[in-house]
């Protein structure tokens, strides 16, 4: 229980931020896929495998929970009077991942084409990795660049209408959709429809009981249900069936948010000048990169511990000891 609810307290703080994703957090500290099957679990499987899936992301939530709500009330100030630091840290916490997921998925498809085949056959497989690489950097790029000439960032989510509720509602289905994958987060999608202070503004007022607000999250909410459910059968068949093509374009989709979050300053309610070499600040930067790193140790060490642990108990009590005390029982007797 205690374990879970960490993981899912982690994966809050990172949904939180633009530029982060909560499946990011979860890959680097090794749950992402027990993630994803207990959600394809839930909406698709069997009764049996939808109570356990149930009793795991039960868990999960209760930390995802309450590490959101501390986010949203530390964050929200945090992000607005702090925005350079916040977003330097985060890009440090993103250019650490992108090594690391390389690492460990080692895009299997393209590195391998690269050792095993030669010539042209070596190179189409490269260059389909790059390919799709591109089309995850042009996709997050593209979308931020269209919503700075949009200008969205106008919503008022304390004023309800018809409109509103469906705009929030397909917000909501397509940034719970990053939330799955570990690359561009769900809040960097909010950023870019100009939707996440909006957001983070209405989950605020409503946690201090101003209920003008709860219609407007309401039809949030039931997007972002619509989408857990139906984006993550898309998500898992990807990955599991085109996984080195999946994981390069996840990788596109990582380096362009760092585009979504040089923006991010100017889609605050008091726009700010987009991030540059003059207000990014190296600290909080590196201190990003530590947390991944520092994320991937806890990752490692329990794995070895328990290796250590269970081995002896197996090689040598059964075998040596059951032999030895049968035997002489068949010789008496005899």
């Amino acid at each position: 229980m205690l374990k879970e609810g960490i993981n899912g307290f982690c994966m809050a703080l990172a949904d939180s931020v633009p530029g982060v994703s909560g499946g990011t957090v979860a890959f680097i500290m090794g749950f992402y896929d027990r993630f994803i099957g207990s959600i394809h679990d839930l909406a698709f499987g069997k009764m049996r495998e939808k109570k356990s899936a149930l009793m795991y992301l039960a868990k999960l939530g209760v930390g995802w929970i309450i590490g959101m709500a501390m986010a949203v009330v530390v964050l929200s100030t945090l992000f607005e009077s702090h925005i350079y630091a916040v977003s330097s840290l985060f890009i440090g916490f993103i250019a650490g991942a992108i090594p690391l997921i390389i690492k460990e998925e080692n895009p299997k498809g393209y590195l391998d084409a690269m050792r095993q085949k030669g010539g042209k056959e070596s190179f189409w497989e490269v260059g389909k990795g790059i390919l799709f690489c591109l089309i995850g950097i042009v996709l997050v790029v593209g979308i931020t660049w269209a919503n700075g000439r949009i200008g969205g960032g106008s919503m008022d989510l304390g004023q309800f209408s018809a409109g509103l509720a469906v705009k929030l509602f397909f917000i909501g289905m397509i940034a719970i959709s990053a939330m799955f994958l570990p690359g561009i987060s769900g809040s960097t999608l909010l950023l870019i429809f100009g939707a996440y202070i909006p957001v983070i503004t209405a989950v605020k007022g409503f946690l201090s009981l101003d209920f003008s607000y709860l219609p407007c999250l309401m039809f949030f909410g039931c997007g972002v249900l619509a989408g857990a459910m139906t984006v993550v059968k898309a998500i898992k068949v990807c990955l599991e069936k085109f996984r080195p093509q999946a994981i390069c374009m996840i990788l596109g989709m990582m380096i362009g948010s760092f585009y979504a979050i040089i923006q991010g300053p100017t889609t605050l309610e008091i726009p700010k000048a987009a991030m540059n070499l003059g207000n990014f600040q190296i600290l909080p930067c590196v201190i990003g990169v530590a947390l991944v790193a520092g994320m991937q140790m806890i990752k490692e060490i329990p794995q070895g511990d328990t290796t250590m642990a269970i081995r002896p108990e197996k090689e040598e009590i059964p075998q040596g000891d059951t032999t030895m005390a049968i035997r002489p029982k068949h010789e008496e007797r005899r």
